[in-house]
């Protein structure tokens, strides 16, 4: 009896000794994932969650030289300035349109691109279709628009001339505020259809391949090995796509539109990042209280659409991000 309460007595202090060394004990032994994510954390701690202690100055009237602390509360101001705007509706109204139109005229081709690809053989055409559409997304936004803005010129734009050769009057693009909206969806999707697919790929190689070798003996075809086998077998990451791109639904950015606009397109280009970045740093009065506030709004609004997507699809037992 005392032979076995020692070695019961033994074993709990081993256990204690290897419990109180567990934490660090593994943090020792996976010590270069550690490294590894920390470079996103610092990142994510210093860009996104730091800012948030400037977001007070949208309920403030920011003075520099007070700075954050010393300038004056004035509540809802800003917001209510911004509500009553003349500018509210149409920029609203310009960003809405062009996220849903990018959203859903783009959101489709990456999965097609993928699902093409994925039934591609020869291993030489596969990586030259790839590389074609992989390239144009690592162009910066500048030489973007000026290529875009070179191949619509109404004199020497590749486009023009072609129109001219068929018989037909040029066509003055960037000056018709109609065809900006199109311009800029067409320009980014062919920018980022081929990176955007690489997500898709990776989710088509995770699928059984017995699937698709019962469907073959079935006698399936292509595309209902497509329809019935790939296609459900990426739609979970095709939702948590979906939901983010639409938790950035307001979020579209100012470079590619601010280089896009003129005076002529400026009714239907502009959107409420570029106006954040008119009146909060190119304006004289630099109203950062101002901008501040609309910034604040517009991330409110993509928080509600981001909770709203993402509950839709968890009452509809689909994918969702938490």
């Amino acid at each position: 009896m005392e032979a076995l309460k020692k070695a019961a007595d033994i074993r709990t202090s081993v256990s204690v000794k290897v419990n109180t060394r567990t934490p660090l004990h593994k943090i020792r032994k996976v010590w270069r994932l550690y490294v590894l994510i920390a470079l996103p954390v610092i990142y994510i701690l210093i860009f996104k969650y730091l800012p948030m202690y400037g977001a007070q100055i949208a309920f403030k009237n920011f003075i520099v030289t007070k700075g954050v602390w010393g300038s004056e509360w004035v509540g809802f101001k800003h917001f209510e300035r911004f509500f009553h705007s003349y500018e509210f509706w149409r920029l609203l109204g310009n960003t809405i349109v062009l996220s849903v139109y990018n959203l859903v005229a783009g959101f489709p081709f990456p999965i097609m691109l993928a699902l093409s690809l994925n039934y591609v053989r020869n291993k030489f055409f596969k990586q030259s279709v790839q590389m074609i559409t992989y390239a144009p997304h690592f162009i910066s936004v500048v030489v973007m628009v000026g290529i875009i803005l070179e191949m619509l010129d109404p004199r020497n734009g590749i486009v023009n001339t072609a129109i001219r050769s068929l018989g037909f009057e040029t066509v003055s693009f960037m000056g018709k505020p109609e065809y900006f909206k199109s311009i800029y969806v067409w320009s980014g999707i062919w920018q980022n259809v081929g990176f955007s697919c690489i997500i898709y790929l990776a989710a088509l190689t995770g699928i059984d391949p017995s699937l698709h070798e019962a469907a073959v003996v079935d006698g399936a075809n292509k595309v209902q090995r497509m329809l019935h086998i790939d296609l459900p077998g990426i739609m979970p990451i095709a939702i948590i796509m979906l939901i983010m791109n639409t938790g950035q639904m307001l979020d579209i950015g100012f470079e590619k539109v601010l280089l896009m606009q003129n005076p002529l397109n400026i009714r239907t280009s502009e959107i409420i990042d570029t106006y954040v970045y008119k009146v909060g740093l190119a304006s004289q009065a630099m109203n950062y209280s101002y901008s501040s506030a609309i910034g604040l709004f517009k991330s409110v609004v993509n928080l509600i659409l981001l909770v709203a997507v993402n509950k839709i699809a968890q009452k509809t037992k689909q994918a969702s991000l938490w």
